[in-house]
C-alpha cells in the first residue's frame, strides 16, 4: 500500500510544480507566435531591399534602410508631425480626463449614466468617428468655422493648414480617449483612503488645495500609467490622420503625416517592405526610449520626495 502510495504523492507534487507553468504556456506560446516572431522578422526584414511585389528576392542591404531613412526628410517631418500632434492631443486629454473623473468622484445624480456615456466615444469606430469629424472641419460647409463665422473669424482651411490640419486630427484623438482615461483616473480616486479627506477637511483644507495635496499625490501611478500609454499611442498614431483626409501622405505638403502613415506609404504605397520595417523598428526603439525617460523622471521625483 505504501509502495503504490509513493508515486501518487511524486507524480501529485511533480504536477503541483508544473502546473503553474501549464496554465500560462497558451498565453506565452499565442506571444512568440503573434508578438515575438513578427518583432524578429520585422528587425530581419529591415536588414534587406525587399520589394512588396517580390517579397522572396531578398538582397542584404544592412544598415543602409536606416542610413537611407534618416537623410529623407519626409521622414524628420513625419516624426515632427507625430511629436507635436502627441503633445497636442495628449496634453489637453489628460487633463480633461483628471477634472471629468474628480467631478464624478463627487456624489452626483446619474453618475452611472455619466460613467458610461463617457466610453461611448471610446467605443466608437475611428473610421465613423474621423469621417463625423472631416464633416465639421470642411473649409466650405463645416461646423466649425460656421461657428468661427458668427464669432467673426475667417473660415479656417482645416486640411490645408499645418497646425489647424494638426489641431483637428488631435481633436479627434481627445475625443475618442478622454472618457477612457477619465474612467481610469476615476477608478484611482476611489482608491484613495477617504481618511485623509478627511483629515484634510479637519485642517480646513478647501477642495482645490485636498485635489492638490491628496488626490494627485494618490493619483501619480495612475497618472503615471496613463502618460506612458498615451505616449505610445500618440507615437502609433495612423487611422485618425488617415482618414482625415483619406491620403497616406497627411495631406498635400505632409503637414501631418505621422510614422504610421510614413510606414505604411513606404511599404504599401511604394512597395518598399524594407524600408517600412526599418521604420517599424525605429518606432519600436523611439517608443523605448520616451517609456524610459518617462521612468527615469518619475523615479528621481520619488528619490527627490524621499529625500535621498
Amino acid at each position: 500500500m505504501t509502495l503504490t502510495a509513493a508515486p501518487a504523492g511524486t507524480a501529485r507534487r511533480a504536477w503541483r510544480a508544473v502546473s503553474p507553468y501549464a496554465y500560462i504556456a497558451p498565453f506565452f506560446t499565442l506571444f512568440a507566435a503573434f508578438g515575438l516572431f513578427p518583432l524578429l522578422y520585422t528587425a530581419f526584414v529591415s536588414l534587406y531591399r525587399v520589394e512588396l511585389q517580390t517579397p522572396g528576392d531578398m538582397e542584404w542591404r544592412g544598415l543602409g534602410n536606416y542610413a537611407a531613412l534618416f537623410t529623407d526628410e519626409f521622414f524628420w517631418i513625419s516624426l515632427r508631425n507625430t511629436f507635436t500632434i502627441g503633445v497636442i492631443s495628449t496634453v489637453p486629454q489628460l487633463v480633461m480626463a483628471l477634472a471629468l473623473a474628480h467631478l464624478l468622484n463627487y456624489k452626483l445624480r446619474g453618475r452611472t449614466f455619466f460613467r458610461t456615456a463617457m466610453l461611448l466615444p471610446y467605443a466608437t469606430s475611428v473610421a465613423a468617428a474621423t469621417l463625423v469629424f472631416a464633416q465639421l472641419f470642411g473649409r466650405d460647409f463645416g461646423l466649425v468655422n460656421y461657428a468661427l463665422g458668427l464669432a467673426g473669424v475667417d473660415p479656417v482651411d482645416w486640411q490645408t493648414n499645418t497646425v489647424a490640419s494638426q489641431i483637428a486630427v488631435s481633436t479627434i484623438v481627445i475625443w475618442r480617449w478622454t472618457g477612457y482615461n477619465a474612467l481610469i483616473y476615476l477608478a484611482g480616486m476611489q482608491s484613495i483612503p477617504s481618511e485623509l479627506y478627511e483629515a484634510a477637511e479637519m485642517d480646513g483644507a478647501s477642495r482645490w488645495r485636498q485635489f492638490f495635496h491628496v488626490t494627485l499625490p494618490g493619483l501619480r501611478p495612475t497618472i503615471v500609467f496613463t502618460a506612458v500609454v498615451s505616449t505610445i499611442g500618440a507615437t502609433q498614431l495612423f487611422g485618425e490622420p488617415l482618414l482625415f483626409e483619406g491620403s497616406v501622405s497627411g495631406g498635400i505638403s505632409h503637414q501631418y503625416q505621422t510614422l504610421g502613415l510614413y510606414m505604411y506609404e513606404q511599404g504599401w504605397g511604394f512597395f518598399h517592405l524594407g524600408r517600412a520595417a526599418a521604420i517599424a523598428w525605429v518606432m519600436f526603439l523611439l517608443i523605448l526610449v520616451l517609456v524610459g525617460v518617462n521612468a527615469l523622471i518619475v523615479r528621481r521625483r520619488s528619490l527627490k520626495e524621499a529625500g535621498r
